[in-house]
């Protein structure tokens, strides 16, 4: 069987892809391509023949053959596909009813707003923050919570403070928030990764860390793990916990995703800690409105003055009026019917985007299949790398995130995509795939193929 005319086709499908050839281009002649290519003419007329069977090229009578460029079309029709951004989904954003909120707030708290108020956070805040957490069976008091200016700023104050445990190293899983990874650079702390896999960590590689690494505390993503989607179940919340209490560890807890988990008997690690051993970080960030910049901390008692210290020499105190109308919000039952509602829009789109995945991706990649949550992970093919797909689907407006920055050195992948439905449309989820199937399939290919040069050059 012929199969040079394939590796025809998908050369000019690759060029066509990565805008070597664009719309109108002026392909090589059918002898220009025989020689390159070291075949009959009549491979090449196959070759041709079947890339205007698929709209990709057209004929010219005595003229030659031109590229369509379907790929420019799609991009163009559809607009941007954005598999990239990682806020909520401004179409279900409580805009109208927080604005109500804000102008509550300001008459509400008008002293406050013109002094600089409670450190650890406005009190009646706090009181309605302990009451909403209660639904994440996270119970607590309010003299133990503090607001806080998002959760990455309680993330880089605790990667800066000293513990009580007087250990200096710190833990993540391997891949997790880049965010926080940049805290670590920042601060020039020592940091240690696990491999996590949507089946887990190896505990015994746990406790071995514990045990032999002055670790000051494992930074952990119970929950939809950033980028991968990982959810840990109840019992190895419950070890990892038992664990970090043997071997005077702490936990600090990232629950940014919690609410949008669809499994009701699935418990936060806090809820497994009775003695102060877990630190848990909420952020209204990716479920509401990133701007207000406010987060909440549950600290051990016995840390609270010294992590107030290094917040107050980071910003005093956080935005009274966001502190204000949040309460309001929360207060008035609004932000539960939010809730909800986007509930039900997220765990959609994972849906959506897991079907497309299972139909279009091919056979030597893999992908996550996390419940809910905002993001899904692609394993590509060995000899295909993120920065190349990324690249390719950006000439069509396609818009993906490559992880490799989501790792320590030691433990890069440059192989890893990650996916987030909060901010592309549902009814471009299954295109976008499509697209990024055939990226893979070109890109892999084209590694395969016997020519490595451009033909454009002949």
């Amino acid at each position: 069987m012929n199969s040079k005319y394939i590796k025809i086709m998908q050369e000019i499908k690759i060029q066509v892809a990565d805008g070597s050839l664009i719309a109108g281009s002026k392909l090589p002649s059918v002898r220009q391509l025989s020689e390159y290519f070291s075949c009959s003419k009549n491979t090449v007329i196959k070759a041709y023949a079947e890339l205007e069977k698929e709209h990709l090229i057209y004929s010219v009578p005595k003229s030659g053959y031109y590229v369509v460029n379907e790929f420019q079309k799609a991009a163009e029709e559809n607009e941007v596909i954005d598999f990239l951004s990682a806020g909520p989904d401004k179409k279900v954003m409580p805009y109208v009813e927080f604005q109500h909120c804000m102008n509550q707030a300001i008459e509400q708290y008008k002293e406050e707003l013109f002094t600089y108020s409670d450190q650890q956070g406005l009190y009646s805040l706090r009181v309605q923050l302990v009451k909403y957490l209660q639904s994440l069976q996270v119970f607590t008091q309010p003299e133990r919570v503090i607001v806080v200016s998002g959760s990455q700023q309680a993330l880089n104050l605790l990667v800066s403070m000293p513990f009580p445990n007087g250990k200096n190293n710190i833990l993540i899983e391997q891949p997790t928030y880049f965010g926080f990874i940049e805290s670590i650079k920042l601060h020039q702390a020592t940091a240690f990764g696990i491999e996590l896999s949507m089946e887990g960590i190896d505990l015994e590689r746990l406790e071995y860390i514990f045990r032999n690494n002055d670790i000051k505390f494992f930074y952990i993503i119970p929950r939809f793990n950033n980028p991968l989607g990982h959810c840990y179940p109840n019992s190895d919340k419950k070890k990892i916990v038992e664990l970090a209490e043997k071997y005077d560890v702490y936990i600090v807890e990232d629950d940014f995703l919690g609410d949008l988990d669809p499994n009701a008997k699935s418990d936060p690690l806090f809820s497994f800690d009775p003695s102060g051993r877990v630190i848990y970080i909420k952020s209204f960030s990716k479920i509401f409105l990133p701007g207000l910049r406010i987060g909440t901390v549950v600290l051990p008692s016995l840390m609270i003055n010294n992590f107030l210290r290094y917040k107050f020499s980071s910003d005093f105190n956080s935005s009274a009026l966001s502190q204000g109308a949040l309460e309001i919000y929360l207060k008035s039952g609004m932000f539960n019917s939010h809730l909800k509602r986007i509930k039900e829009v997220y765990r959609t789109k994972m849906q959506i985007l897991q079907e497309a995945c299972e139909s279009f991706l091919p056979a030597n990649t893999h992908f996550s299949k996390p419940p809910s949550g905002f993001y899904l992970s692609i394993s590509l093919p060995e000899n295909v790398t993120a920065k190349q797909v990324v690249h390719m689907l950006k000439e069509q407006h396609i818009y993906v995130d490559d992880a490799s920055r989501m790792f320590l050195p030691e433990y890069k992948k440059e192989n890893l995509l990650r996916l987030c439905i909060s901010q592309v449309n549902e009814s471009q989820i299954k295109l976008g795939v499509e697209r990024l199937a055939h990226c893979i399939d070109l890109i892999n290919s084209r590694k395969n193929d016997i020519s490595p040069n451009n033909f454009l050059l002949i």
